[in-house]
């Protein structure tokens, strides 16, 4: 199996076209959430390598969320993602623990996988 990925967005149609995407390229999605709550309960069950994760969700924001998934005692890695562009966020992406940040226009494999090579 390959990199095993648990998308986090509040649209379905967003998921859909993310784990369409991804696993056309290799990875290996084991889950969905729409909520940052379900994110972190989905993240401790099935214990992704990455965590594709919506900045802007409702409840906690995808900030929080990406704080607590770096309490894990597995981490994953944490991708965040948003229709926004990086500087509308400032110092927040690296602040919350995220290893990065891919505007959704530009998702893709290989801009997920820059992130995997660290």
């Amino acid at each position: 199996m390959g990199v095993t990925v648990l998308i986090v967005d509040d649209h379905p149609s967003f998921r859909a076209s993310a784990r369409t995407l991804l696993e056309a390229e290799g990875y290996a999605i084991v889950g969905e959430a729409e909520n940052g709550e379900t994110a972190v309960e989905a993240a401790r069950e099935l214990h992704p390598d990455l965590v594709l994760l919506d900045v802007q969700l409702p409840g906690i924001d995808g900030f929080a969320v990406a704080d607590q998934l770096r309490k894990l005692e597995d981490p994953p890695i944490v991708i965040l993602t948003s229709s926004r562009d990086r500087a509308d966020y400032g110092r927040c992406i690296g602040e919350c623990g995220a290893h990065g940040f891919v505007p959704k226009a530009d998702l893709s494999g290989a801009a997920i996988a820059a992130f995997l090579v660290a």
